[in-house]
């Protein structure tokens, strides 16, 4: 029989006969191998373990540790969750059931109802059909037999997920057992790979995510290859519970989510105060960097969107409006402005790069289900700017944005990752243009040392873009910041400047956040510290404890002391026990107590109790103001 050859991702060459799967080329190299791979890739292809190979190409196994590997754990194991529900809740109708980030769902239509009382059921169902070890197969039909199929299984959303398929697709389902699943794959070999499986929750989910179709169940649920991992991760969810920023932000009166304005957050004063300083920190960090800053209408007419190709690539997700018989939008982006602002004057290649901010206002039409507290909203307050910039300056700009993303978030202790997004498929431009800004993008991440992951056909319509991905402190990832590097928009505005050369050449421009939301930016914030903000951001810096209404007057002068140096001072001078004050004072996180009895009235000194660091002993006055005054304008992090 003929052989292939095969390279492998350590750079090996081995020699099997035509025909061998994958798995056998596993087992052959490891029985822990074989044990352990999920899935493969050929040619960077991914694929299932029983592919077979029949000519020479390079390839990798993949286990769960890869995210191919986990993404394929996580559908096979949305397959076993359907066919729990089928077999204890029979003429259940099966709609999509992908792999998320940290689990999976399945969208059902059911006559039941489910509620939590229903996930140990089907957590038991779903543990018997992996310990049944179900093989897992794969085949395939043409389209009109597989919609016959589908037709007489009663699956209508199957039926009509085929009819939307293009001609050329390849129809293939995957078969466990009983359960057969129109799906492209890939999955792991037999349903006994998924060895620890949870049920966590359940929501409505309207089909294909129109509000005119019918509301289906959407029941979430997680998986791991080991118990240990499982109940790891269900501490880290009990841990993001209590941090939860909606919850924390309505006890600490930072903000509210009110009926009147779905998806437009309220800021309180406390809140303000947050914002404000991330705010100060802001501008104290883009000064440095030599930005300018502008502030461009919140509401633009239509033909601005039309220019920018916001209007038809955009449009679903924006507010309209008619004002004098012509059509005007709320603006969902800040670029088109900002490039008025650019031609309000002849510039010129001496004013390159020009760097310009913008914290403008942004609105954009979110649907209901998808609103989540400060996280995913419709009106957000977006740290923007703009870089117009020959050529070849594009390299050393990019760098200069990605080390100020490094110096900011390295500021709150975050760790993040970098991801690279090329051309999507709905884009403008040429294909010379965007390898022209892919490579540039590229060069600069190389030359800056920074890692990155390539997220192919990703990115923004007018450009590619670097994102940046934080990890907060229980593991969680959260995409802030972004760098697009943009050759439409100049075109498409006429934007131009006059060269060395004396004659009109277009600049090129990047698009970039650092927070991204600012408010979306505190709610990370709120759970990453659990509300406890450092010093410098808390709303309330210190409160004063008088033990009785006689010290009251002691607490007056020392509040006075402290705000002349710039600290935010709150006095509870209320009747109640100094105690209870201690507490009321921690539930709202309070950097620092300070308690005022008869002893310090006497030595005019203040007896201070840390929020994270207990009892500190006792200060002077002017030593403890010296103490916070430099916390605070240094912004430290404790």
């Amino acid at each position: 029989m003929a052989k292939v050859k095969l390279t492998l991702k350590d750079g090996s060459v081995r020699e099997v006969e035509q025909g061998t799967t994958l798995f056998e080329v596993a087992k052959e190299i490891s029985g822990r191998l074989a044990k352990e791979g999920l899935v493969g890739t050929v040619n960077g292809n991914v694929v299932d373990m029983f592919y077979k190979l029949e000519e020479d190409a390079e390839i990798e196994i993949l286990k769960f540790e890869e995210e191919d590997g986990e993404d394929a754990f996580r559908h096979t194991s949305s397959h076993i969750l359907a066919q729990a529900v089928q077999r204890l809740f029979p003429g259940t109708q099966l709609a999509i059931g992908p792999a998320i980030d940290n689990g999976f769902y399945y969208d059902f239509d059911s006559e039941h109802v489910f509620t939590e009382e229903d996930f140990a059921l089907i957590e038991e169902e779903m543990k018997k059909i992996v310990k049944e070890a179900y093989e897992i197969e794969r085949f395939e039909l043409p389209r009109d037999e597989a919609v016959k199929y589908m037709e007489e299984k009663g699956e209508p959303y199957k039926v009509e997920l085929i009819r939307d398929l293009p001609e050329d697709e390849i129809i293939s389902f995957y078969k466990q057992g009983e359960f057969v699943d129109l799906c492209a794959g890939p999955h792991v070999p037999a349903t006994d790979r998924v060895k620890a499986i949870k049920v966590l929750s359940v929501a409505g989910a309207y089909w294909r995510g129109d509000s005119s179709r019918k509301m289906l169940q959407r029941v979430y649920g997680t998986s791991f290859p080991k118990a240990s991992q499982l109940e790891e991760y269900i501490t880290r969810l009990e841990e993001a519970k209590k941090r939860d920023h909606r919850k924390l932000g309505k006890e600490l009166k930072l903000f509210a989510l009110l009926e009147e304005g779905p998806g437009f957050p309220f800021i309180l004063p406390k809140g303000m105060v947050v914002k404000n300083e991330l705010m100060k920190y802001w501008r104290d960090v883009h000064d440095r960097a030599g930005y300018v800053e502008i502030e461009t209408p919140i509401m633009l007419n239509h033909h601005l969107w039309e220019t920018s190709g916001h209007w038809y690539h955009y449009r679903d997700n924006m507010y309209t409006l008619t004002i004098d018989e012509e059509d005007f939008a709320v603006k969902p982006m800040n670029c088109p402005g900002s490039m008025l602002v650019y031609k309000t004057e002849m510039r010129s290649y001496k004013d390159f790069p020009l760097r310009v901010g913008e914290v403008g206002r942004v609105h954009r039409h979110e649907l209901s289900g998808a609103l989540h507290g400060l996280m995913r909203v419709r009106a957000f307050t977006q740290d923007d700017a703009h870089i117009y910039m020959l050529p070849e300056q594009i390299k050393d700009e990019i760098k200069n944005v990605a080390h100020l993303v490094d110096e900011v978030y390295t500021q709150f202790g975050f760790k993040y990752h970098v991801e690279l997004s090329t051309r999507p498929e709905d884009s403008m431009g040429s294909e010379e243009e965007w390898d022209y800004a892919e490579t540039a993008l590229k060069a600069a991440l190389e030359e800056a040392g920074m890692k990155y992951k390539l997220n192919p056909g990703d990115g923004a319509f007018y450009g590619p873009k670097i994102d940046f991905h934080l990890e907060d402190c229980i593991g969680r990832t959260w995409q802030c910041g972004t760098i697009q590097l943009d050759m439409q928009m100049p075109q498409r505005f006429d934007l131009t400047y006059i060269g060395r050369d004396g004659e009109r050449h277009r600049p090129v421009m990047i698009h970039r956040v650092v927070y991204g939301s600012i408010e979306r930016f505190m709610g990370i914030l709120i759970e990453h510290f659990a509300g406890k903000f450092p010093t410098w951001l808390s709303p309330v810096h210190v409160k004063i404890l008088p033990v009785a209404s006689r010290h009251a007057e002691y607490g007056e002068s020392i509040m006075k002391t402290l705000k002349a140096k710039g600290l935010r001072v709150e006095l509870d001078d209320r009747s109640e026990k100094v105690g209870y004050k201690i507490r009321e004072a921690q539930l709202e996180k309070v950097p620092y107590m300070l308690v005022v009895g008869d002893k310090e009235v006497e030595d005019g000194n203040l007896s201070v109790r840390s929020r994270d660091r207990g009892e500190l002993g006792v200060f002077s006055v002017t030593d403890f103001a010296d103490l916070v005054a430099a916390e605070v304008s240094e912004r430290k992090f404790y």
